[in-house]
């Protein structure tokens, strides 16, 4: 048994590392289930939980939204698009030091950070200034 667990858990981290677009686990799950019927959702869960544990990829927090995961583990920051959900990388230095910069006055020893910066991004600006703006007010009888 511990060989295909071990075998499920390659299959969803090549997964991962393939999709390059921070997908979510329903989004990998739909991947992997294309070319293996045999794999449940729930093995696909198990095994980015596992791999995100054991820091093979990053899990990234989605405040309102599905988490998503990323082969990339370097930490770094990411941009929501809120129009259309996509996750991005954000080019800025990863702040080694702002755990350190917060002052806690409820005892916490605070250990790591997960900052989502949200936005719109360029292919969303993109389709609202194409959109034409609808009349207001007016109405057509026949």
């Amino acid at each position: 048994m511990k060989n295909r667990n071990t075998l499920q858990r390659r299959l969803v981290l090549e997964t991962v590392q393939r999709m390059h677009n921070h997908p979510t686990a329903d989004e990998i799950y739909r991947e992997i289930a294309i070319g293996n019927a045999l794999i449940s959702k729930a093995t696909v869960y198990r095994n980015l939980k596992i791999l995100s544990q054991q820091g093979e990829i990053l899990h990234i927090p989605i405040p309102d939204g599905a988490d998503c995961f990323d082969f990339n583990t370097v930490p770094h920051y990411h941009l929501e698009c809120r129009v259309c959900c996509r996750v991005f990388d954000l080019d800025l230095p990863y702040q080694e030091d702002l755990c350190q910069k917060v002052t806690d006055t409820h005892g916490f020893l605070i250990e790591s950070h997960h900052i989502v910066f949200c936005g719109v991004c360029p292919d969303c600006q993109e389709a609202m200034q194409e959109k034409p703006s609808e009349p207001k007010g007016i109405s057509i009888q026949h």
